[in-house]
């Protein structure tokens, strides 16, 4: 399942830099996660990183992009090796 960014962002720029997909760019109004790009961090990380550094607990999981382990590592395979 990729991750959402909902509209209680504040744009603090803390998720950005983190996303190891460069799956997160800033939208017209808030940042926004390209599901295309996002693995949650698997691959990368035990856990996502752009969650673990949002001062404001605004990154979930989108309910119309749901993805399983298995999806999210091919898509990282995908990602990562052009």
């Amino acid at each position: 399942m990729a991750l959402l960014i909902n509209n209680k962002c504040i744009n603090c720029d803390m998720c950005d830099p983190e996303c190891p997909n460069q799956a997160i760019t800033l939208g017209k109004e808030i940042f926004e996660i390209d599901p295309d790009k996002c693995t949650e961090c698997v691959g990368h990380y035990d856990t996502p990183t752009c969650v673990s550094v949002c001062p404001i607990d605004c990154i979930k999981k989108d309910p119309n992009n749901v993805e399983s382990l298995d999806e999210l590592a091919e898509k990282f395979i995908r990602l990562t090796q052009g």
